[in-house]
């Protein structure tokens, strides 16, 4: 069981979610303000926290940018907003996972209990070296010929997935679910565009690829420039 922090403005839902919650043995606090549940977060360190999208006082994708700056806690949005730009802005904003209203404790339970899962399996590896590259998944540092790169949070997660398989091809389908908790299907141009800042800041593009090679047909592979001994789609 784990310990669940409510940030959610409409008493109804926030309610529900307590008692429902506590029912099933969770240990459930709440906050009906963003500024309020982010204090809380931040004091108390829950296992997870389920974040409403819209807040009176702070959007909740700005309650998450300052949650993310200070912490990893795994972070499911609940929304309203079921479209496709507001669900990649909260992925890419760095939450794990959404529900959106109306739903069902169930389907809520379901998702908490996969992205806590997730959480438990995930081990972090020390800095991993490619070439100049040098990627540290503890400090979320990364630096190329030993000068650092600044990197959104999805580009890191990107550019480590594919590290962490350095000389190995990965599809575009396991890198939509493992950075962006995503089912295949559409997702090409998120991952696209990312690779295209991600390309652009460690001075390469898709044309005279250094480091992130595309193999037409089948995903991305990272490698150090020394090791691309076959030529590659770009």
């Amino acid at each position: 069981m784990a310990s669940i922090l409510v940030i959610e403005d409409d008493p109804g839902i926030r309610t529900a979610l307590v008692r429902a919650l506590g029912e099933r043995g969770h240990t459930v606090d709440s906050a009906d303000r963003g500024m309020t549940g982010l204090q809380s977060a931040i004091d108390d360190h829950p296992d997870l926290v389920l974040l409403d999208l819209g807040l009176p006082d702070v959007d909740g994708l700005q309650v998450l940018a300052m949650l993310r700056a200070v912490s990893d806690v795994p972070v499911v949005m609940v929304t309203a907003r079921d479209d496709d730009a507001a669900v990649v802005s909260a992925l890419d904003a760095g939450a794990d996972d959404y529900v959106a209203k109306p739903f069902g404790i169930d389907q809520v339970e379901a998702r908490i209990r996969a992205v806590l899962r997730r959480g438990s399996r995930t081990q972090v590896e020390p800095a991993i070296t490619v070439g100049e590259l040098t990627i540290d998944g503890r400090t979320r540092k990364v630096t190329l010929a030993d000068q650092p790169v600044e990197l959104s949070r999805k580009e890191f997660d990107l550019l480590y997935a594919l590290a962490s398989r350095r000389g190995e091809v990965v599809s575009k389908r396991d890198l939509l679910a493992e950075v962006w908790r995503q089912p295949y299907g559409g997702g090409d141009r998120t991952i696209d565009v990312h690779l295209s800042w991600l390309r652009r800041k460690l001075g390469e593009s898709a044309a005279e690829p250094r480091y992130l090679h595309s193999v037409r047909g089948v995903g991305l592979l990272l490698q150090a420039p020394d090791d691309a001994d076959e030529r590659l789609d770009p």
